[in-house]
């Protein structure tokens, strides 16, 4: 799936980071976060170490330990109490409950960041590796392949193929315009494994009288998204793609995947998902495609 590139933003509105630390840690990695956790549970347990060697009075502790303390305040919080080692003075007592009530709260706190993350669902729907431009019915249409990868379906899936495109205005300023694409047919009842997104390109068309030279030079980008309703889950799915101009490819269409063998059973091969094939020249549509390489299948 290609990435957006990244966006540095200057000036704006005050960042609030504390506020943001929930939706920052849902968007990190799972190694990441179970990192995070462990190195924040871990220097708390330190500091309280540190905390119980320089105030001492914890029975059979050596006096100023660190390793001490730190052991102490491992089973304080993960409220182990072997016995061995128990405070003795009212200070110890204090922190110890001090401990006590930090360690509840961040066990809690940890226990809600992994169930959010955990419960977050990650849409897997693919997206064809190549847009391709080839006739349909003798019309040039612009053809995404896109399909959910685990097999299951997305209901009531809205596709949305937008196109943004690079203007000069009448002022000489540049512009960056979004034109909506209006497809063949733009809902899915049920995306399974393979569905081709259609764009025709007709007199309507913001791509009609467009050549590839054309493209570049406008710097035209295709942006395609999914949203829909896992049937497993039955939670909102949302996936987008993006195409630059070299990631268009003319005079080609998507390969079949779907295939009738001699006995009448129906093949589908999930290897060609990416893989496309030329398309012959018509005398609306002059383009044609070279044979697609070994990148273009996956």
């Amino acid at each position: 799936m290609t990435q957006l590139p990244p966006v540095r933003i200057i000036g704006g509105p005050p960042r609030r980071r504390m506020r943001d630390l929930h939706h920052a840690f849902l968007r990190t990695t799972w190694p990441r976060a179970i990192l995070i956790i462990v190195a924040a549970y871990l220097s708390l347990n330190l500091l309280f170490g540190l905390v119980y060697a320089v105030s001492g009075g914890i029975a059979n502790a050596r006096p100023g330990s660190l390793s001490d303390g730190f052991s102490f305040s491992i089973q304080t919080m993960g409220t182990i109490g072997y016995g061995y080692m128990y405070p003795q003075t009212p200070l110890t007592n204090f922190i110890v409950t001090l401990e006590s009530v930090t360690g509840m709260i961040v066990s809690a706190l940890a226990t809600g960041l992994l169930f959010s993350k955990f419960s977050i669902l990650r849409p897997r729907i693919a997206f064809s590796q190549k847009a391709v431009i080839g006739p349909m019915d003798g019309i040039p249409t612009l053809m995404v392949r896109i399909g959910n990868e685990r097999g299951n379906h997305i209901m009531d899936a809205q596709i949305r193929m937008e196109m943004y495109r690079t203007e000069k205005t009448k002022e000489g300023r540049t512009f960056y315009r979004l034109i909506e694409l209006v497809m063949t047919r733009s809902r899915a009842p049920a995306l399974g494994t393979a569905w081709n997104a259609m764009h025709p390109i007709t007199k309507e068309s913001p791509l009609y009288g467009l050549t590839p030279e054309k493209c570049r030079e406008q710097e035209i980008e295709i942006l395609i998204s999914v949203t829909g309703i896992d049937d497993t889950s039955m939670q909102p799915v949302l996936a987008a793609n993006r195409y630059e101009d070299h990631d268009v490819i003319w005079g080609a269409e998507p390969a079949d995947v779907i295939t009738i063998e001699s006995d009448g059973s129906i093949v589908f091969n999930q290897n060609r998902f990416h893989e496309i094939r030329p398309t012959e020249p018509i005398p609306e549509f002059p383009y044609s495609a070279a044979a697609p390489s070994k990148e273009s299948v996956a």
